[in-house]
């Protein structure tokens, strides 16, 4: 299947509102760095349940030490008229599982961490059935440690308004993100979730971590994980088309795990958050497609996941985009 347009020129053209210093975007890379090929393993399956995670794509490098990860408003976005966001239980069986998200629960011992004018971000400690996993992850915000959070979000002030633009759960290591709304839209939903950090499988894929630290200054969240070394998740840009965040390793994966991993789900193309896989590899004059379900695994220096067509699932979720694979310079010689 053909590309319908040129996606690395959409994806890097579009200017952004920068939230680090100048002296912060010289920092890192250097300025004509190798592009790395990664590898990008399916393990999708087929489901018929609209709110169960089947697709899963898995990132997996030795080298790997740096990477960004955009979440970008979807090619359809400015055709909605009505938006949709509620779930859909009507092909599913949750009679055996207890553990449903209660949105009343999000009321339950909120907690702010930190605030300014522009941003803040806050956290949600929720009853103990509410939750499949643990919460004992501590969280670091300016010197205080606070422990038994399931949900932290990073707000910020938009055209006056306050708006969500992630969502973190500490306990599996879960994130989501979105762009601020699209023009004069009151509000875009959440889509895929990723993981950042050494993934493994506690009945489902996780990253489990010792501590997070969020360091307000450059809005980076420090992840120190359990099984060995940390990870730097930094804010880098935001505006109406597209949120961007750079993501640092310390080293490589422990055990040759994915380093990071996409989770979505899908039933039918306009069922979906996730329907369509495309990626470039290295030496490629173009880009590849396929859909999410049926997608081969390949060799990727850049990969996009998202949908052409609009769902009714989650219509206003964003695609998300990771690229620009780093390794080691000193281990790359």
């Amino acid at each position: 299947m053909k590309i319908r347009f040129d996606r690395r020129q959409f994806l890097l053209s579009a200017g952004s509102f920068s939230l680090a210093s100048r002296a912060d975007a010289q920092i890192g890379a250097p300025e004509a760095a190798e592009e790395l090929q990664i590898r990008v393993e399916n393990r999708s399956v087929p489901e018929l349940c609209a709110e169960k995670d089947n697709i899963e794509l898995d990132f997996i490098s030795p080298r790997l030490r740096r990477l960004q990860i955009q979440a970008v408003h979807p090619a359809y976005i400015n055709t909605i008229v009505s938006d949709r966001a509620a779930p859909d239980w009507s092909s599913c069986d949750i009679t055996h599982d207890p553990k449903i998200w209660d949105e009343a629960n999000k009321q339950t011992q909120r907690h702010t961490f930190w605030e300014t004018r522009e941003f803040w971000l806050t956290g949600y400690r929720l009853p103990s059935t509410a939750y499949w996993r643990q919460n004992n992850v501590p969280i670091v915000v300016d010197g205080k440690v606070e422990n038994g959070f399931d949900l932290i979000q990073l707000w910020m002030l938009y055209r006056e308004r306050a708006e969500e633009i992630m969502a973190f759960y500490p306990p599996d290591g879960y994130w989501r993100a979105r762009p601020l709304p699209f023009e004069d839209m009151r509000w875009t939903a959440y889509g895929s979730s990723f993981l950042i950090g050494p993934v493994e499988t506690q009945e489902r894929p996780i990253v489990a971590f010792e501590e997070i630290i969020f360091e307000p200054s450059s809005r980076t969240f420090v992840l120190k994980f359990k099984r060995g070394g940390e990870g730097r998740l930094t804010v880098k840009n935001i505006d109406q088309d597209r949120l961007t965040l750079d993501v640092n390793f310390s080293d490589a994966m422990p055990g040759g795990r994915p380093f990071a991993a996409l989770r979505s789900m899908y039933a039918t193309q306009t069922m979906s958050d996730a329907a369509i896989v495309a990626w470039r590899s290295k030496r490629a004059k173009g880009w590849e497609e396929a859909p999410a379900i049926r997608f081969p695994g390949a060799s990727a220096t850049e990969v996009w996941v998202g949908r052409h067509l609009p769902s009714r699932h989650n219509l206003s979720a964003p695609d998300m985009v990771f690229s620009r694979f780093e390794g080691d310079p000193a281990k790359d010689r």
